[in-house]
């Protein structure tokens, strides 16, 4: 790795870490020339996906325009940023596991309201917004009293026991 304060391309590696996520290494270096440390990330380099816009277009996925989405939903309001990065990698890891090479604008939508949902109400209904494009007031408030009346884990979960339920012992 070239130093950032002399260019020079002789280093050592001082500490490896491994990141939370299990794709990334972090590494601190050394300069042998200047003795300056810096910091470096390994990653498994992955085939880009690409995103099928409603309007047919294509273009690569990026990871901070989904972040972008989710900042300006939750715009002051109290969400930590942890928060945030970490549902941006959920649904990156969730669509890398489908295995989409393209994936419609359509997919990822739902997945961004799904974690909203569960992060602020507010929020959720801002995105929900824009993604659904509503034209007047009643598509707002019937969004708002579907949120009163189900409670955000329910809204998007499907029922796991129809029927009735076991008896017990």
């Amino acid at each position: 790795m070239r130093c950032v304060k002399c260019n020079s391309l002789e280093d050592k590696v001082i500490d490896s870490r491994q990141s939370k996520d299990g794709f990334t290494i972090r590494r601190r270096r050394e300069c042998l020339a200047c003795g300056h440390r810096f910091t470096t990330y390994e990653t498994v380099e992955q085939s880009e996906m690409l995103v099928v816009k409603r309007n047919g277009t294509r273009e690569l996925f990026k990871r901070e325009k989904l972040l972008g989405g989710f900042f300006k939903a939750c715009e002051k309001r109290p969400v930590p940023l942890n928060v945030l990065d970490d549902a941006v990698d959920s649904i990156i890891g969730e669509l890398r596991a489908e295995g989409h090479k393209e994936l419609p604008s359509k997919v990822i939508g739902p997945k961004v309201m799904a974690r909203l949902q569960n992060i602020d109400p507010v929020a959720f209904v801002r995105y929900a917004s824009v993604y659904r494009e509503f034209q007047d007031v009643g598509e707002f408030h019937d969004v708002i009293e579907s949120l009163e009346t189900n409670p955000l884990s329910e809204m998007l979960q499907p029922d796991l026991f129809e029927g009735e339920l076991p008896e017990s012992n």
